[in-house]
């Protein structure tokens, strides 16, 4: 088995001055940094979304008003040393996957921090191999249900397509507003593995619809941050009007927490601009609240 290479508690996520957060190996969670940066069809920059998101996650409270408690000290998080990426899409999957699979050896919960959306068909990998019932949850702008896209297959525009390639899985979508025609007849053809739920019927959503697939199945999440409303999250590389916002978006995380088990997941898309601090630290605060989410028993909350 192969050693995992951490990063020193300062440069880790969330604040480190807490009993515990200086021994990796005593913490529940592991942040897997993945900047990839290779199929961006509009604005680049999600190479150094992780080190937004750890830098951010200095300033993240971690007192959480729903649990009523420091949460955190119930699992503490270590966070990966970031290796230099792969040279192709295909072979940055294989490594991403090779990261995720060593910390699901250390027997702890993997998050991904992105990079664009593509390293999902990667991280997914190990837990395919674990699981033959697992759902994947797309919070998500985009269906992303294409083929490839300008002469990629791995892009990120086919992010779920290349995780549907898995036939054993199902997947659950969220705060989607964009689908193309050429997706129409994928999505027609597999709607008995594929939910989707329009942000446009937000207003009507019940949330113990959306996650009855989820009921007691193992659970992958997969937040590109393009499924918040641009007027939330513009520091994405395709921001998108009549997004989530964030008390919407925690709705569904948290039920479907309620309903299953998360077992990993990802945060991708951030794409860091000056002076749009918030953004980072949007992300960061919602990679909190997922590992709270999934990591602490759900009695404790409010």
């Amino acid at each position: 088995m192969r050693r995992l290479n951490y990063l020193p508690a300062d440069l880790a996520f969330l604040d480190p001055v807490r009993p515990g957060s200086a021994q990796p190996h005593l913490a529940k969670a592991v942040v897997i940094p993945f900047g990839l940066e290779q199929s961006v069809s509009f604005q680049g920059g999600t190479a150094l979304g992780p080190k937004a998101i750890l830098e951010a996650s200095k300033e993240v409270e971690l007192f959480d008003e729903e649990f009523w408690d420091e949460i955190i000290s119930d699992y503490e998080v270590a966070t990966l040393q970031p290796q230099p990426i792969a040279g192709t899409i295909e072979s940055a999957l294989k490594q991403v996957a090779l990261m995720v699979r060593d910390v699901l050896n250390e027997r702890k919960f993997p998050l991904v921090f992105g990079g664009e959306h593509s390293l999902t068909a990667g991280a997914i990998r190990p837990f395919v191999d674990l699981y033959d019932d697992l759902v994947v949850l797309q919070f998500d702008a985009h269906a992303d249900l294409r083929d490839g896209y300008e002469g990629e297959h791995f892009s990120h525009a086919a992010a779920m397509r290349r995780v549907l390639d898995y036939k054993s899985l199902s997947l659950v979508g969220v705060g989607l507003r964009n689908i193309s025609k050429e997706e129409i007849p994928f999505l027609e053809a597999n709607r008995d593995r594929i939910t989707l739920h329009w942000a446009s019927d937000a207003k009507n959503w019940r949330i113990e619809e959306i996650v009855a697939p989820l009921k007691d199945k193992p659970i992958y999440v997969t937040f590109d941050l393009d499924c918040f409303d641009s007027s939330l999250m513009p520091a994405t590389g395709t921001p998108e009007p009549g997004g989530l916002d964030w008390y919407q978006a925690l709705d569904v995380l948290r039920a479907a927490a309620d309903v299953g088990t998360i077992v990993g997941g990802d945060i991708v898309e951030l794409a860091p601009r000056p002076g749009l601090h918030a953004c980072d630290f949007l992300a960061a605060k919602l990679a909190y609240k997922l590992l709270s989410y999934a990591l602490v028993d759900p009695s404790r909350l409010g």
